[in-house]
């Protein structure tokens, strides 16, 4: 039975690890390259057209993004990483709230891990998937942007995103446009956040 998303809001936008929220709601993460489609995700898994706002401009979350779903949880979009556009200060910065959050959360229930399933998956990537195991953190790997390819395609580029990241099993397929993997999605969604 997948989770139901009765309401969603945003709870908060922070820049610094301590200003989170206190409490002990679990928390799911939401990591990737910017421009990956978190912001399409939370609104699709939400079933709201605006919730999070997707920018034309990548790598313009900078924050911690909190959204507040069904009062219970939290899913926690947190600032995309590998664009260019940033000064050094600015991406050591990043990381290092990152790192932070990942590895001092307690609340922390588990990870989502996008990937664009056009790309083979880049260093940043990797490093994030294997920083998140040494963690021992649940993930889950999501290929985005499925619509984007056809079905011969996509299967090879599943099969090179799989070796590349060293995955037992493959990724999970999604799109934010057709709505393939949401219901996949939130089951796992509720696996992570069942105690």
């Amino acid at each position: 039975m997948g989770l139901k998303v009765k309401k969603a809001e945003l709870e908060g936008i922070y820049v610094d690890i301590n200003q989170l929220p206190a409490g002990n709601l679990p928390e799911i993460a939401l990591t990737g390259r910017s421009n990956v489609g978190k912001s399409s995700l939370i609104n699709k898994i939400c079933n709201r057209k605006k919730l999070a706002k997707s920018s034309s401009t990548p790598g313009k979350t900078r924050t911690i993004n909190y959204y507040l779903i069904n009062d219970q949880w939290f899913m926690v979009d947190l600032p995309g990483y590998g664009y260019a556009r940033v000064s050094r200060e600015e991406k050591s910065r990043w990381k290092k709230m990152i790192e932070a959050y990942l590895s001092q959360r307690e609340q922390l229930r588990g990870v989502i891990q996008l990937l664009d399933i056009r790309h083979e998956p880049g260093e940043n990537d990797i490093l994030m998937k294997d920083w998140l195991l040494h963690l021992q953190i649940p993930v889950l790997i999501v290929a985005t942007k499925a619509d984007k390819l056809s079905r011969g395609a996509r299967m090879k580029n599943m099969a090179v995103i799989r070796k590349t990241l060293d995955l037992p099993d493959m990724p999970l397929v999604f799109s934010a446009h057709t709505g393939e993997g949401v219901e996949e999605l939130k089951a796992a969604l509720a696996e992570l956040l069942s105690p």
